[in-house]
């Protein structure tokens, strides 16, 4: 037999959705990694910007020991507050202290720094370990 009436399978879908949505307390979002590897660029030419955030891309995450990756460029968000003195931002998690060490020596971080280091006028760089 059809149910011919459409507000029954809306009621329940209704229903379903509300009760979904309070069965479990939202949790605060989970830390990205123990150790993250701050790290904001100003380039001699901003016209590099493209291809360092490329070189970065492909050298950078695939490091063993980094836990997670992000790199990109300032956004505007009309907040004076915010600083907009660099190029490049990069963002690297680390799960432990010696995780870092070993991505600081890896021979691919070595060559990316050695690749760009005569194009860098600017370089701020920021450890900070979540307690």
């Amino acid at each position: 037999m059809t149910n011919r009436n459409p507000t029954v399978p809306a009621l329940a879908i209704a229903l379903t959705t509300l009760l979904g949505g309070c069965a479990a307390a939202p949790s605060a979002p989970a830390p990205v990694a123990t150790i993250s590897h701050v790290v904001f660029v100003r380039l001699a030419d901003p016209a590099d910007t493209p291809r360092a955030l490329a070189d970065s891309d492909a050298t950078l995450r695939s490091i063993p020991s980094v836990a997670s990756y992000s790199a990109g460029v300032h956004i505007d968000t009309g907040r004076d507050s915010v600083l907009s003195d660099y190029d490049v931002g990069i963002v690297l998690g680390f799960d432990s202290a010696e995780d870092l060490a070993a991505y600081v020596a890896h021979p691919a971080h070595v060559a990316f720094v050695e690749r760009w280091k005569d194009r860098v006028t600017s370089l701020r760089v920021y450890d900070i370990h979540d307690r």
